[in-house]
């Protein structure tokens, strides 16, 4: 269905490892919770995951026998809850930009200017735009080509010429430091190699520790991941303000995003006291009208 199993792989196979040296022929349930506990100490959301990896396992195990036990699912609840999104302005953006502009050396400042605006300006994933490729930018018809998607399909977006003259203008850059580089990556790290996305991500949080943006009474720092949320929240409020039909944009959007479907792509959708205020005017002027 597209979702990447990483993670998930590892802890079955951590599972079954774990089973094997204790000797077990079958998933038992006292088995399941001595190793979701693991190690000790662990947060109630861990434990939750790991047991929930193992709960999807023994359904399909106890299918071929039945002595595998499946673990209930009221073992192990998780309390977490899905974050809160933090929305930049457009002064956020213009921060983190400044901030990264003062990295060191010049070309890590220059990659992480362009490499942020992009994600800004696009709603792309981190790892769609640590995933270009030369090859992917089109700057004729200013069309960028994703091949690193979540969903393993290959999509076109067109961006304006302003992005497309950015990241030419990073790319001259980027040739200038290393002008016999064998990766094609269009971002570089400093030892000419592919962008690894911890690395961007742990930049990021020094960016927006930098420029103050951690607030008080948030329970977590704002992440690179929420551009792609302030790209979608903007795009709704666009629409809004210029009387667009939205119910039929909406589709449009969930596309350009890289969605299977329009139901994805409300998990972006935040509401922030501007977009509130528009869909109230809306529901407003067809109450009048009907």
């Amino acid at each position: 269905m597209g979702y990447s199993l990483g993670q998930q792989g590892q802890m079955l196979m951590q599972f079954i490892a774990y089973l094997d040296a204790h000797d077990a022929d079958h998933i038992t349930i006292a088995e399941a919770v001595r190793w979701a506990r693991q190690p000790d100490g662990s947060s109630p959301s861990w434990r939750s995951a790991r047991l929930s990896v193992v709960r999807t396992f023994a359904r399909y195990a106890h299918v071929l026998d039945s002595r595998n036990q499946v673990p209930p699912g009221g073992l192990f609840p998780d309390p977490g809850h899905r974050a809160v999104p933090y929305i930049y302005s457009d002064d956020d953006i213009a921060a983190l930009t400044a901030a990264a502009g003062c990295l060191h050396p010049a070309f890590r400042a220059a990659t992480y200017q362009c490499f942020i605006g992009l994600l800004a300006v696009t709603g792309l994933r981190r790892a769609e735009a640590i995933g270009l490729d030369d090859a992917d930018l089109d700057a004729a018809e200013n069309v960028v080509t994703i091949r690193s998607s979540k969903f393993g399909k290959v999509r076109q977006i067109p961006v304006d010429p302003t992005v497309m003259t950015a990241l030419r203008d990073y790319q001259m850059v980027r040739d200038a430091a290393f002008p016999d580089y064998a990766c094609r990556s269009v971002f570089l790290s400093t030892r000419a190699t592919r962008l690894i996305g911890d690395n961007t991500s742990h930049v990021f949080a020094g960016l927006v520790r930098a420029v103050n943006l951690e607030r008080a009474g948030r329970t977590r720092s704002p992440r690179l991941h929420d551009l792609r949320h302030g790209f979608a929240v903007n795009t709704l409020i666009g629409w809004y303000r210029s009387g667009a039909n939205v119910d039929v944009m909406l589709p449009l959007l969930s596309t350009y995003l890289g969605h299977t479907n329009p139901a994805s792509t409300y998990w972006y959708l935040t509401g922030t006291p501007e977009l509130l205020a528009l869909v109230a005017d809306k529901v407003d002027a067809k109450g009048q009208h009907s």
